[in-house]
């Protein structure tokens, strides 16, 4: 691989002085300066042949275009958001009978008297909604030509039940049967709750009962949108209460679930508003920017392996020797891939935005998934430019290098971690809030590692039995010893083990791949002439 010497030239069969190259060593010097020109950076490149660096212009667009779309789609969902959440709110405080913020675990019932009350209170307030709420509701008709009501009270049990604790018997078929009563308000204006009385011979069958549930729909018009120049939208909410008594422990859990459908308003009219010209123009030109900008990254990873196959094939011809897979991985650009990913997340979620504001769609967490994680990909992608300057690459070679001792190391401690999560929620469960499902024992496990919620840890645990607390307090102080003082300490010993190792070789002179050592024999500079003479594809 290393040149050759004045004296093995003088001596050798290639050309002397004063003779012509073969054709064998033109055709590897033409191969270095393609190969060199790959390598370079975009200044180096614009100094070679006077190309201007297009792609990153393109990308620092594309930032500013990707970044400002997030951001007025963020101020939209935002406010789709906060309309759910406070009708939500507004209908838990309507249709729930002394109902308190904050108390959805604790709002229950637990005498059959109880239960009638707040669940003919729903009904009640559900005929009344016109005369008493300050927002402006409208009743969802029951479906025409069937015989679905406005508001379907409904209660599930057993086909059959009967259990006598006092004799320890029970006997149960658990086929569920659904009960339901329809419940409709009149026309032109409803009746007074005192007048509609039908709902009240509702009987519930409390031995073999399993849930009672409250179904109807509102209407609804989010004006609030006018604000960023947008059409209001229209909304139909699914409205659920639940009386929960699966358990049948004596305790009824009552909740109130709320489901938003939105859809475009019939002839909407507001004056000197709702032109969305702009944004469609602006989410067009989003759409053109990405597409440009997949199409030359796309081009750019094709030249790549196409120069990779050449340069192994006459490497292969020529020295009789294969390229290792790490030099040919040299020629696919990670940054590349990752820049195409994002600018098909950007594309789909754009012309979901489109949709979205077009009121054709209502998925409104799915585009907020692809808008995001292509803005994240692409301001991650604006690192590739850092790395032609050695003071700022230290950090992308430094997670290079400790990457893959840092997988293997978290597949060791992965394994740990499971043993831990699945000791304390067959353990600790019943008796730790934090410990009730392995999703919720992981996250504790997890900030505990970070150092968060240590001593509420500690002091949530139950002593209803000696046993388990003593477990419980052998279980967290070998766990917090174990992944603090050990495990992270030699997490960040490796990655500052790298980080050492990369800059005694930034200080001294670093290894240099055979790939590398082989463009290094090309001499000629950027402001040369001779790299812009070579072939133009490339």
């Amino acid at each position: 691989m290393a040149a050759p010497s004045e004296t093995e030239r003088l001596l050798g069969r290639g050309p002397g002085y004063g003779t012509a190259e073969s054709p064998a060593v033109a055709e590897e010097e033409e191969l270095r300066r393609r190969l060199k020109y790959f390598f370079m950076s975009p200044c180096d490149k614009y100094r070679a042949r006077g190309r201007r660096p297009v792609k990153l212009g393109l990308q620092l667009a594309k930032i500013l275009l990707v970044t400002v779309q997030l951001i007025l789609f963020g101020l939209s969902n935002q406010m789709v958001v906060t309309f759910k959440e406070e009708n939500t709110i507004a209908f838990k405080h309507l249709f729930l009978k002394d109902y308190v913020d904050g108390a959805d675990d604790s709002y229950a019932v637990y005498t059959q008297r109880d239960l009638y009350d707040r669940m003919f209170y729903a009904v009640e307030k559900y005929l009344a909604v016109p005369n008493e709420t300050i927002g402006r509701y409208a009743y969802v008709r029951g479906e025409s030509g069937g015989n679905q009501s406005s508001l379907m009270l409904c209660q599930q049990y057993y086909r059959k039940g009967r259990i006598d604790p006092a004799n320890d018997t029970f006997n149960i078929d658990p086929k569920i049967v659904t009960d339901c009563l329809g419940v409709d308000p009149e026309d032109p204006q409803p009746l007074p709750p005192e007048l509609d009385r039908s709902y009240k011979n509702f009987t519930l069958k409390f031995h073999k009962l399993i849930n009672v549930t409250i179904q109807f729909k509102l209407k609804a018009i989010n004006i609030q949108t006018i604000i960023n120049n947008e059409i209001p939208d229209c909304y139909t909410f699914t409205i659920t209460i639940t009386f929960d008594n699966k358990a049948h422990s004596g305790r009824v859990k009552i909740r109130l679930d709320n489901r938003a459908d939105i859809k475009e308003c019939k002839d909407p009219s507001v004056f000197g508003r709702g032109d969305n010209s702009f944004r469609l123009f602006f989410d067009v030109v989003v759409i053109l920017v990405c597409s440009l900008s997949f199409i030359l990254c796309a081009r750019s990873i094709i030249r790549g392996l196409m120069l990779q196959h050449e340069f192994s094939r006459f490497f292969q011809r020529r020295y009789n020797q294969n390229v290792c897979l790490s030099d040919r991985m040299e020629f696919l650009n990670g940054w590349y891939i990752l820049l195409v990913i994002s600018d098909v997340l950007t594309v789909l979620g754009t012309i979901m935005k489109i949709g979205i504001e077009s009121k054709n769609f209502a998925s409104y967490d799915v585009c907020s998934i692809l808008l995001g994680t292509s803005t994240l990909l692409v301001w991650v992608g604006v690192i590739r430019y850092l790395t032609f300057f050695q003071k700022y690459n230290i950090l992308i070679v430094t997670l290079r290098v400790a990457l893959p001792n840092v997988i293997r190391f978290c597949c060791c401690v992965a394994v740990i971690y499971l043993g831990y999560c699945f000791c304390g929620w067959i353990v600790l469960g019943p008796y730790h809030v934090k410990f009730r499902s392995l999703s919720m024992v992981s996250e504790c496990l997890f900030s505990l590692i970070n150092g968060d919620d240590m001593f509420v840890t500690f002091a949530e645990m139950q002593q209803n039995s000696y046993l388990v607390w003593l477990f419980s307090q052998i279980y967290l102080y070998t766990f917090i010893s174990l992944f603090i003082y050990m495990v992270l300490s030699l997490f960040i010993a490796l990655i500052t083990g790298s980080y050492e190792t990369i800059k005694h070789q930034c200080e001294g002179e670093a290894p240099v791949s055979q790939l590398h050592t082989y463009i290094a024999q090309c001499k000629d500079s950027p402001k040369s002439g001779l790299l812009y003479r070579t072939t133009r594809c490339w």
